[in-house]
């Protein structure tokens, strides 16, 4: 990517991120409703502090910070650069106000367009490795930025919209079939052109026994046939921590499902609606997919199965760009017998914990931190949601949440053993 192209881009992604904000108040945008989310001015802040903190700074020797207590305030995690303020507490930070915390984003695109207008060649070579991941790292905050707003509008009793509904075309139900992959020495990870995260690299060698993945995504409606055969009252399906977290928590079905009557409507960031039977189940954590796996005799994917299976399909789907905020039906299942919604609509648990790969090496500097530190206690995901931009998403990205996690858009796909 040549430097024109990179500024474009740089442009394009800042743009969106302010997109995705424009339909929230001020208020909207100040509110943590849990420890997991971060109110949106914080977002806004935090992407133009990692702007200003690893490109800025050390590129403009003249460069003055909008207000120097940003530093301490925006910094998510990174302990490198100074200690960050505590996480759990963002939304008690009512100052600066979100009309500041635009100017400060402001000030940022300014002097980045000084940084690609007035730098010398070698300094924007030497950069545009950093300048690269910063974006990168932008369209991860766009998609939480969905995320966590969609839990905080799930608390007001107002049940306010964020966006008015896309109505997808509706589809009849497509029988759970599984696709047949013969296993053997494959491989995995990034390792073409291209921008990868350092967790996606190397690419290596892993053995797969032959398996089976289900062609499409669990339904909502089959995710009610397990709650009404009792899945959430029977501790033979679930694992030790999972019944333990569904009994402290008082689990009886996905995140923002409410009863309503006989049947379960669910909170979406169109409002309130029943819950459609065709969609794919979402907000569910890995406790809950691996006892509906569990309870349909079959089990979760492992990631290298996952991305052997999504190697040469193309990364199409239902992603932010379509506006819909919620996952949509299935349309239809390919004639050829190949694997469906591989991409979009929801993330994919997998039965994988997130370690590193084979000769893993974390990005230099200061952005060692950006991935290798969580690598313990975590669970990989794959495939997107349809809160994640597009052009972020490829075969061997790698996600990762908590076990219990439940607010992002996380669903279930079945694998089998091949027997």
């Amino acid at each position: 990517m040549d430097g024109a192209e990179l500024r474009e881009l740089f442009r394009r992604v800042r743009a969106a991120t302010r997109a995705l904000a424009a339909p929230l108040t001020a208020e909207d945008q100040v509110v943590q409703s849990m420890p997991d989310v971060s109110p949106t001015k914080w977002h806004l802040a935090h992407t133009s502090w990692f702007f200003e903190t690893f490109v800025l700074v050390p590129a403009r020797p003249a460069y003055r910070p909008i207000d120097p207590r940003y530093a301490y305030l925006f910094n998510s995690y990174y302990n490198a650069v100074g200690d960050p303020y505590p996480r759990a507490r963002r939304g008690l930070v009512s100052r600066p106000t979100v009309a500041e915390v635009i100017a400060y984003r402001d000030h940022v695109d300014r002097e980045m367009e000084a940084f690609f207008d007035e730098s010398s060649s070698s300094k924007r070579t030497a950069l545009a490795d950093i300048v690269l991941v910063g974006i990168n790292h932008e369209e991860q905050h766009q998609e939480l930025i969905v995320t966590d707003i969609k839990h905080v509008l799930s608390q007001s009793p107002m049940r306010p919209v964020y966006r008015t509904r896309v109505q997808a075309p509706r589809a009849g139900p497509r029988a759970l079939t599984f696709a047949s992959f013969s296993g053997g020495v494959l491989e995995v990870g990034h390792g073409g052109a291209g921008f990868s995260f350092d967790n996606e690299r190397p690419r290596h060698r892993e053995y797969l026994e032959p398996f089976e993945l289900a062609r499409r995504l669990v339904t909502c409606g089959e995710y009610l046939e397990f709650m009404q055969d009792g899945g959430y009252e029977r501790p033979e399906l679930w694992l030790s921590e999972g019944w333990q977290t569904r009994t402290t928590e008082g689990w009886d079905a996905p995140l923002y499902w409410e009863r309503a009557g006989a049947g379960w409507t669910e909170m979406t960031l169109s409002g309130l609606r029943p819950v459609d039977p065709l969609e794919p189940v979402c907000h569910v954590s890995l406790f809950e997919a691996d006892a509906y796996a569990t309870w349909a005799k079959a089990r979760l994917p492992r990631e290298a199965e996952w991305e052997v299976a999504a190697a040469s399909a193309a990364a199409s789907g239902n992603f932010v760009e379509s506006a819909a905020f919620h996952p949509l039906p299935l349309a239809d299942l390919p004639a050829d017998g190949s694997v469906a919604q591989l991409f979009g609509d929801v993330w994919e648990w997998t039965s994988s914990p997130y370690v590193a790969y084979p000769g893993f090496r974390p990005f230099a500097g200061e952005l060692g931190e950006y991935n290798g530190k969580f690598m313990c206690n975590q669970i990989v995901l794959r495939g997107g949601s349809c809160a994640t931009p597009i052009r972020h998403i490829r075969a061997t990205y790698r996600n990762f949440f908590p076990p219990s996690a439940r607010w992002q858009f996380s669903g279930i796909r079945l694998a089998r053993h091949v027997t």
